[in-house]
């Protein structure tokens, strides 16, 4: 098989796809990646300690795979630091820059089934691996391949790594960050998902030392995740909702596998879309805690949150999908928060990347803050926004239409249905801009004959009413 970096790494069916040779094979690309950016003078690594942290999630031989890697990278001579336990990705994004480490190989398929399993590289800023990178990465695989590389390996899993524990650096690093004295004078009750995942004793933890009560759902190990993919949508939080509802607690804070994506429920029981969150996160350290910068949001986020950043005077910047753009502008220039539709936002001064705990910590401490539930909060500010309402259609594609809806689209529509065309954006897919700060995007899928459609209302009829113009169009075309 041909080994490929997608947005988030390299992911594939365990024993199919995702086996111990093919695991050393990928960590020696990226070795001769890291081996020759040590040699080159430009480099930001060039000279470095080669250090590189090693972690994986709690998913099926996540630590073994890590072995496996440990001992290649040892084998060229560069020196593999391992988690003492399975660690969430923003822990692991962190502990890179806080070691000054070359990199870092993270084993995880976030939150994919339990049968994927996935090998995630990051830069040594913490960023995930940009696409100029795993393009090198591949054709120095590729090249290893040709020359029918193999590998004399130890007996699996007894490789010894040296270890070290995380947590008390990165806890230190959220304490610059999260207004802990508003917690602890609030004294919150929360439900946490941990979804048997990287999370536990990080986010339920961190609360409970505030001085929360803190109700615990499946902070237990189980690499087969309950049965379900580990994710904190509204289905993945639903215990939690109904928890929260029957009025045991005052909001619900729920984490991925990799504890990298976030999933929040109101005082209501109601669970809140991550563009909601990032609308809230960027109110909260804006106006509560005076935080200067820009915001930046990916194509299909919600515009709600440009609204949120008129309201405050906040610029907004607007990147193609995928956390590594989001990460290299917060690299570049303050920005108070960056996030996406699919659940993941970091701040200014963290990671550039993905931090569910902190997105978690965040809406608690707004809560405390303002002593209002997040759904009131809501309200009071889309009376000066106007509502927002989010959907998506993903549309299966034989591959002989697909290429010629795309080209429909990207000769630009003056209309959707009945709705009028303003503006074309095409940073990443194709998105229409709508009268009254509607709009609809489309984006193809770069793995399967998917089409994926977002859509943005001002109301919930009107959301109907774009749904099936954009319905329409999609089965036109999908049909030939």
């Amino acid at each position: 098989m041909t080994i490929k970096f997608g947005t988030s790494g390299w992911r594939g069916l365990i024993a199919r796809d995702f086996t111990f040779d093919n695991v050393r094979l990928a960590t020696q690309g990226i070795a001769d990646f890291l081996k020759s950016e040590i040699r080159n003078p430009k480099s930001e690594i060039h000279d470095r300690r080669p250090v590189v942290i090693l972690g994986y999630d709690t998913r099926f031989l996540g630590r073994e795979f890590s072995l496996a890697a440990a001992e290649v990278l040892a084998a060229n001579g560069l020196i593999p630091l391992l988690c003492n336990r399975d660690t969430a990705t923003p822990v692991i994004a962190h502990t890179i820059r806080h070691r000054k480490a070359i990199g870092g190989i993270n084993m995880t398929a976030s939150h994919n089934p339990a049968a994927y399993q996935g090998l995630k590289f990051s830069t040594q800023n913490g960023a995930p691996a940009t696409g100029e990178v795993t393009k090198q990465i591949e054709a120095n695989i590729a090249q290893r391949v040709a020359q029918s590389w193999g590998f004399k390996a130890a007996v699996l899993g007894t490789f010894d790594c040296k270890m070290f524990d995380p947590q008390p650096a990165y806890f230190k690093q959220l304490r610059k960050l999260v207004n802990f004295a508003a917690l602890r004078k609030a004294r919150l009750r929360a439900a946490v998902e941990l979804m048997y995942g990287t999370g536990r004793g990080y986010l339920d933890t961190l609360l409970e030392r505030a001085g929360g009560k803190v109700a615990r759902f499946h902070d237990e190990l189980n690499p087969l995740f309950g049965g379900h993919p580990p994710e904190p949508n509204a289905e993945g939080m639903a215990e939690v909702s109904k928890f929260v509802r029957s009025g045991k607690a005052q909001l619900g804070l729920g984490l991925d596998g990799d504890a990298d994506r976030f999933g929040i429920v109101d005082k209501s029981g109601a669970w809140l879309t991550p563009n909601q969150v990032l609308a809230l996160t960027l109110y909260h350290l804006r106006k509560n805690r005076g935080w200067t910068g820009a915001v930046v949001r990916t194509v299909p986020t919600s515009h709600q949150v440009d609204a949120v950043a008129e309201l405050l005077g906040v610029k907004v910047h607007e990147t193609p999908v995928g956390f590594k753009y989001i990460g290299a502008l917060m690299e570049q220039e303050p920005i108070i928060v960056g996030g996406e539709e699919s659940g993941g936002l970091s701040v200014k001064g963290h990671v550039p990347e993905k931090d569910g705990i902190l997105a978690c910590l965040l809406m608690a401490e707004l809560v405390a803050t303002e002593r209002k539930s997040l759904g009131q909060i809501l309200k009071e500010l889309e009376k000066q926004t106007g509502e927002f309402h989010t959907g998506r259609i993903d549309v299966n594609i034989p591959p002989e239409h697909k290429e010629a809806l795309l080209n429909h689209l990207a000769a630009g529509l003056d209309s959707i249905g009945p709705f009028k065309v303003e503006k074309f954006i095409t940073t990443d897919g194709y998105k229409f801009l709508l009268p009254n700060r509607e709009w609809v995007a489309f984006r193809a899928s770069g793995t399967e004959p998917l089409i994926r459609c977002y859509i943005e209302a001002k109301s919930a009829s009107q959301l109907k009413k774009l749904r099936a113009a954009c319905e329409t169009l999609l089965r036109d075309k999908a049909a030939g």
